[in-house]
This record gives structure tokens, sequence and C-alpha cells, in this order.
């Protein structure tokens, strides 16, 4: 975490770090983090939703069935999609 402090600290010095670069992190909540990184970031949180259901239609919300139709092979994509969204589901 020191290292990770002084690097990001780095960053915000340097000027031959292009002006559209974006750095994510992404962490649980810990104590130990670095506070001087937390201030120097934009912070957003999203809370999960509870159960698989649920998360599985938040992660349809944005498609249509044009975008799944959208393809040269729709029953591909379509099982590829549902794979994709029902592991992200679960981790």
């Amino acid at each position: 975490m020191e290292e990770l402090e002084s690097r990001t600290l780095d960053m915000t010095e340097r000027e031959d770090i292009h002006k559209d670069f974006r750095l994510f992190l992404t962490s649980m909540p810990s104590p130990f983090f670095p506070v001087s990184t937390l201030q120097n970031g934009v912070k957003m949180t999203t809370e999960p939703p509870r159960g698989l259901k649920a998360n599985l239609k938040r992660s349809y919300t944005d498609l249509t069935q044009q975008k799944l139709d959208d393809c040269k092979k729709p029953d591909i994509w379509r099982k590829l999609i549902f794979g994709l969204s029902f592991f992200h589901a679960i981790v």
C-alpha cells in the first residue's frame, strides 16, 4: 500500500502523462488504504444487487433486442452474453 501511495502521488506531479489518462482502482473497505490516494481521486461506489436474479437483470438492462440480434451468429452471441453475465453475477 505504501508503494501504491507513492506511485499515485508521483503521477500527480509528472507532466509527461497524457491529459486523458485515468487510473481506476477498486477495493473493499480497508483501514490501511492510503488516505492521500482517496483524497486525490474521484470516488464512486456502487452496491451490487442482492441475489443472482437481480444481478442478471442489472447486466441485461442496457441490452436491447437489436443489440442481441445485431451479429452474424445471434444464437451463439446470446449464449456468450448469458454465460458472461451469469459468471459476473456469481463472482
